[in-house]
C-alpha cells in the first residue's frame, strides 16, 4: 500500500467558492495532490439547518475517506465550517479537518492594532456569527462588525472582477463601515468569492487597513498542520481530481474565473454521495 504522505488531500465546498482556497493551497502545497468536490446539488448551504450540513458534510468525508483514502480535509466553506467542523474533528479524529473561519480569525486578531475588525460574508455567514465567536475565543476584548454582502458573490461568479460597477458595489457595502471614528483597521474577507476581489476591495481601502483572506490562510495552517504530523507529500503531486454532485456544466462554465484557466469536462467526474 503506498505511503499516506502521497495520499491526496480533500477539499470540499457546496459550490465553486472553494476553489479559491483550491488555488491557495496549489500555492503552498504545490508537491501535494487534492481531490475537490461540489456539492453543486445541494447549495446553497447557507439556507440549510445546521442538522443537514453536518450530514452533508459527514457524507462528503465518508465519501473522500472511503473512495479517495484522504490524509486531510480542508472544508473550504463557510457554512460548513461553522456548523460541522466540530463533528467531522471527532469523527475523523485520525486525520487533521480544518476549516476556514479559524485560520481566518486569527490572522485577524494577530493583525489588528485598534481592537476593531470589520468581516464582509454571506448573508448565512453573518447570521451564523462564526467569526464574532472564533475572534471572542481568541480575545474577547476585539470588537467585530460584520456586514453581509451577497451581491460580491454575484459579480464574482460572473467574472466582474474589476471595473466601474464592482467598484461601486465595493464601496455601497464598505463605506458604512469605514465611515467614522475609530473604524476597523482589519478587514476579513468571510466569503471564499471574496479573494477575487481583493485587489479592488485593497485599492478602495487604501494601505492603512490589513485585508485578510481566507484561502491564503487556510493554505498556511494546513502545511503547518502536516509539517506538523510529518505528512508532506514525498513525491511529485498528481493532477487535481474534480467531483461534482450534480450536472457538470455549470460547475465547469464557472470554474475558470476562479481558476485562471478553464476545466476540461473530462477532468469533472459527476458522483453521489
Amino acid at each position: 500500500m503506498a505511503s499516506l504522505n502521497d495520499a491526496p488531500i480533500g477539499v470540499f465546498d457546496s459550490g465553486i467558492g472553494g476553489l479559491t482556497v483550491l488555488n491557495a493551497l496549489w500555492q503552498t502545497l504545490p508537491q501535494e495532490s487534492f481531490v475537490y468536490l461540489a456539492d453543486t446539488a445541494r447549495i446553497p448551504y447557507g439556507t440549510k439547518s445546521r442538522e443537514a450540513v453536518i450530514q452533508y458534510a459527514q457524507q462528503i468525508c465518508r465519501q473522500f475517506i472511503r473512495h479517495h483514502r484522504i490524509k486531510a480535509l480542508v472544508i473550504a466553506c463557510n457554512t460548513a465550517s461553522a456548523h460541522a467542523l466540530t463533528t467531522l474533528q471527532q469523527e475523523f479524529s485520525d486525520i487533521p479537518v480544518l476549516g476556514v473561519i479559524t485560520p481566518s480569525a486569527m490572522a485577524a486578531v494577530n493583525a489588528t492594532r485598534n481592537q476593531h475588525i470589520a468581516v464582509i460574508a454571506t448573508e448565512g455567514a453573518v447570521r451564523s456569527r462564526a467569526y464574532e465567536e472564533a475572534i471572542a475565543a481568541l480575545d474577547k476584548k476585539i470588537r467585530v462588525s460584520s456586514e453581509a454582502c451577497q451581491l460580491l458573490v454575484s459579480l464574482v461568479e460572473e467574472g466582474w472582477l474589476e471595473g466601474d460597477i464592482t467598484d461601486s458595489i465595493i464601496q455601497r457595502y464598505l463605506q458604512p463601515l469605514f465611515n467614522g471614528n475609530n473604524t476597523p483597521d482589519t478587514l476579513v474577507l468571510g466569503c471564499t468569492h471574496f479573494p477575487l476581489l481583493k485587489p479592488r476591495i485593497e485599492n478602495y481601502l487604501g494601505k492603512n487597513v490589513v485585508v485578510i483572506d481566507s484561502a491564503s490562510n487556510v493554505a498556511k495552517e494546513t502545511r503547518h498542520l502536516l509539517e506538523q504530523r510529518q505528512l508532506l507529500s514525498t513525491e511529485h503531486s498528481k493532477p487535481t481530481q474534480f467531483l461534482v454532485t450534480d450536472s457538470p456544466q455549470r460547475f465547469i462554465a464557472t470554474a475558470g474565473i476562479f481558476l485562471g484557466n478553464s476545466l476540461d469536462e473530462s477532468k469533472v467526474q459527476h458522483i453521489s454521495v
